[in-house]
């Protein structure tokens, strides 16, 4: 169900050769790019007649207009059910606290009397956020999208959603529920790489945002891609990734369990266990099999995903060798499962989120945790963070210095400028000062 790689008995390689080593989805944007181009060229010369085309194209939905009624966002929470609701309000509780507490507060310095460089964050003025709807429902990642920009002061915050047929056309209603409850009230019905490009351009219907956030397939990928540079984006998020670090401590109900949690999202999906422990590797195939038998979405996804090139058992010769591992692998979602964890986790560098311990899984991040679920994959935990307050910010130094501060390192800079033949550089000190610059 799913293979296996030995890394023991040998030095491991570095940088990029031990990445090569380790299992990894593929993920083509650049080949999804050039199909996605001619659709967001269409939205962009069209607007809502493209939206509508291609959601009788790709969703089977004939539309009359993008834009979510009011009434339909009422009546979506009016009748969600109790207990989701009563989840969901506490999921937004709880990420309100976390994402709250990452506010940026304005600092300045004093660089010299008279000379001060301060640092003020503002939040982007226009966000546009999307909340997947192919094989399952994400209601999660509407309230992981909204409460990071909310908490950020992002004053004006649009979602799509694709149509679905079994609902009039309408996103899921659990997605409409979710908005009205978190105060958004702008929403479209829309999906792939042709709502982003409704975000990137603008159409009649809805003003275009300075930046995109949220995960979706590999055509929202490539749209992100071909906008970078007109619009902001979080990330390219590919397929979703689970790796555990364990060790003889770790129970291998639980590392079966979580791995399954991970694979039921995509047939694509990786799921990675590390360890030191060939006895727990051999405990977890044997759990593997009963705990697949016993879920839902077994053929199309989790065995596909569980047996595909992006997952496996990786042994290695100890604890200092599968960091080395998993620093390598740079996974979205990181659990430990070792003796003193949290020692571990504070060793590791590279992970989108790290899940310390057995009562820490990875479901419980995607929910309940009040930490955000919209996580760098593909190795990209190498460089990049998930979404969270700092996103929706700018930070903006403002530069303040007097006629005696100015003076007293105006030589210095026209020496830089003229070292980098930039003359004119100087010459605005020197107009300054009667083109006498002090201290030359």
């Amino acid at each position: 169900m799913i293979s296996r790689i030995d890394l023991r008995g040998n030095a491991l390689p570095e940088g990029g050769a031990l990445r090569d080593l380790l299992p990894r989805a593929e993920f083509d944007v650049e080949a999804a790019l050039e199909k996605v181009r001619p659709i967001c060229e269409d939205v962009h010369h069209r607007g809502t007649a493209a939206l509508i085309e291609y959601a009788e194209k790709f969703d089977g939905v004939t539309l009359e207009r993008i834009r979510v009624p009011a009434e339909a966002l009422a009546e979506a929470l009016e009748k969600l059910d109790p207990q989701v609701k009563a989840a969901l309000e506490e999921s937004i509780r709880r990420a309100r606290t976390v994402h709250r507490a990452q506010r940026r507060t304005e600092h300045t310095t004093q660089v010299v009397p008279g000379g001060t460089v301060t640092e003020k964050w503002v939040p982007v003025e226009r966000v546009g956020l999307y909340a997947p709807g192919g094989r399952s429902v994400y209601p999660s990642s509407v309230v992981m999208n909204v409460v990071p920009a909310q908490e950020a002061g992002v004053e004006s915050i649009a979602l799509a959603s694709p149509p679905q047929r079994e609902f009039g056309g309408l996103p899921h209603p659990t997605i409409l529920a979710a908005c009205a409850l978190l105060g958004v009230d702008e929403v479209y019905a829309a999906g792939g790489a042709q709502a982003v490009a409704m975000f990137a351009y603008g159409t009649e219907e809805c003003a275009p945002a300075n930046m995109v956030t949220g995960p979706g397939n590999i055509w929202v990928a490539a749209a992100k891609r071909y906008f970078t540079g007109r619009i902001g984006i979080d990330t390219e998020a590919g397929p979703t990734e689970i790796a555990v670090l364990a060790d003889e401590t770790a129970d291998p109900v639980h590392v079966a369990a979580d791995l399954i949690s991970q694979a039921e999202h995509d047939p694509m999906a990786a799921a990675v266990l590390v360890t030191d422990c060939a006895a727990l590797a051999d405990a977890v195939e044997r759990e593997l099999e009963p705990q697949v038998a016993a879920t839902k979405h077994v053929e199309d996804r989790i065995k596909p995903a569980l047996a595909g090139r992006q997952s496996a058992i990786v042994l290695v010769d100890g604890l200092e060798q599968g960091l080395k591992v998993v620093d390598a692998y740079g996974a979205e979602h990181l659990e430990i499962q070792t003796a003193d964890a949290a020692a571990v986790a504070g060793r590791v560098r590279n992970a989108g989120a790290i899940f310390v311990g057995p009562w820490a899984p990875v479901s419980l991040g995607d929910y309940c945790a009040g930490s955000n679920h919209v996580l760098p994959t593909g190795g990209c935990a190498c460089h990049s963070s998930g979404l969270s307050v700092q996103s929706f910010l700018k930070g903006i130094h403002i530069v303040d210095y007097s006629r005696d501060a100015l003076a007293e390192v105006a030589h210095h800079v026209v020496t830089l400028a003229e070292a980098e033949d930039l003359p004119a550089h100087g010459a605005a000190l020197k107009a300054r000062f009667g083109w006498k610059v002090p201290g030359q």
